[in-house]
């Protein structure tokens, strides 16, 4: 069986082509700067090559053309013929309460999606346009499932998910904390119950997912009981460009100050924030770092505010499980960036985290493993997070039901 993973965005479709025999990746690629003269299509061949091609993408359908020409390429495709394709997962960003499990997508799934879509205006409708280009390009007889950010987070006891607003705004309006990354979360859950040798069932767990968006998530015995992420992706600790959640009256302040519109402000909170807008310098933390090195402080405060907030979330989710078997860091900078999880371990000394340094210097560009020491109270652990293999699962489990 092989199925294709979709993750499409505004202006972006991400894919990769799993045969779920041996769970091999055949095929991966992207496209950018749909609906732009200046879109491309990039893709690794079966042997390692990085292929680019400049293509017209007016939309979602043609990504899905220049995808399939990619797939069946004479001289560079995975496979012969799109009938080998026997299935496509979809990843759906907001899932609200509608969706604690991957579903089949019909004509009710697509409709809850839509109206879905005010709590996630950059993406959902971009998964509705990957889903319908899909149908038009593949045909409806290919079957596609849906597999949602938010459904993990679905077991969240509602003293969690609330906010102390008044109840009349979660009845018309849905406004609660759904959560994010739900697919990684997921993952290195169930990864890391493997590494224990445990089940996930006996376990509490702290999942950190550290990239340009972030968001920590405490898990007791299989079920997630809190995340950083809330009504949106803005909620939590400073990311790349996000602000994390603020004192409410700094938006009213500002706004009035600035005489903002919400969109507006909505675009400082979202774009402009993070460590681009503490530092000044950037988004990408890599340039962040470059600028600290050269004694930028404002790069160095960015650094010091995201440590300390990432710990004070750990500390939290610490005591909401009532004690820790174990942390994962996972994700880019999570995977990627020793100088943080030092940092922020430093800040775990108190609830017994010790870590290995010396694997932790060099545990980056793939390498993984154990980080904490042998005598450390609580083992911490660098996975590599596979989103992409979450939703393909999802996808054969479901097929093969039908």
């Amino acid at each position: 069986m092989k199925i294709l993973v979709i993750n499409a965005g505004s202006s972006s479709l991400k894919y990769q082509l799993i045969d779920m025999t041996d769970e091999k990746v055949l095929a991966k690629g992207n496209c950018e700067r749909i609906g732009t003269d200046g879109a491309f299509i990039g893709f690794k061949t079966p042997d390692g090559k990085k292929i680019e091609r400049k293509t017209q993408m007016l939309n979602h359908t043609q990504a899905f053309e220049a995808v399939k020409n990619a797939l069946v390429d004479a001289e560079y495709g995975a496979i012969k013929s799109l009938s080998e394709v026997t299935a496509i997962g979809h990843r759906v960003v907001q899932g609200g309460s509608y969706f604690d499990k991957s579903v089949l997508v019909n004509n009710d799934v697509i409709n809850k999606i839509k109206e879905l879509a005010p709590l996630a205006p950059l993406h959902n409708p971009a998964h509705i346009q990957g889903i319908e280009a899909c149908t038009r390009v593949f045909g409806a007889k290919v079957p596609q499932v849906a597999v949602f950010d938010t459904a993990f987070h679905q077991t969240m006891p509602e003293k969690a998910f609330m906010y102390a607003i008044p109840y009349k705004y979660y009845e018309k309006f849905g406004v609660r904390k759904y959560g994010f990354h739900g697919t990684s979360h997921r993952y290195v859950t169930d990864k890391m119950a493997d590494l224990m040798g445990r089940k996930k069932e006996e376990l509490k767990l702290i999942t950190c997912h550290i990239g340009n968006g972030s968001s920590i998530t405490a898990v007791k015995n299989g079920k997630v009981i809190d995340t950083t992420m809330g009504l949106t992706p803005l909620g939590g600790f400073m990311m790349g460009t996000r602000s994390g959640s603020l004192d409410p009256s700094v938006v009213t302040f500002i706004a009035e100050k600035e005489h903002l519109t919400p969109d507006e402000l909505s675009k400082i909170l979202n774009k402009e924030s993070g460590l681009l807008g503490v530092s000044g310098v950037s988004s990408d933390d890599r340039d962040v770092s470059a600028a600290e090195a050269d004694g930028n402080l404002r790069a160095h405060l960015a650094h010091e505010m995201l440590y300390y907030q990432i710990a004070q979330y750990i500390g939290s989710y610490y005591v909401a499980l009532g004690g820790c078997d174990g942390i994962v860091f996972t994700a880019g900078l999570g995977e990627n960036q020793p100088q943080l999880r030092e940092k922020v371990c430093d800040y775990l000394t108190c609830l017994g985290v010790k870590l290995d340094k010396e694997f932790n210097a060099k545990a980056m560009r793939g390498v993984t493993g154990t980080l904490s020491a042998p005598d450390s109270k609580i083992r911490v652990e660098l996975i590599a997070t596979d989103e992409e293999m979450v939703i393909a699962r999802d996808t054969k489990a479901i097929v093969e039901t039908l």
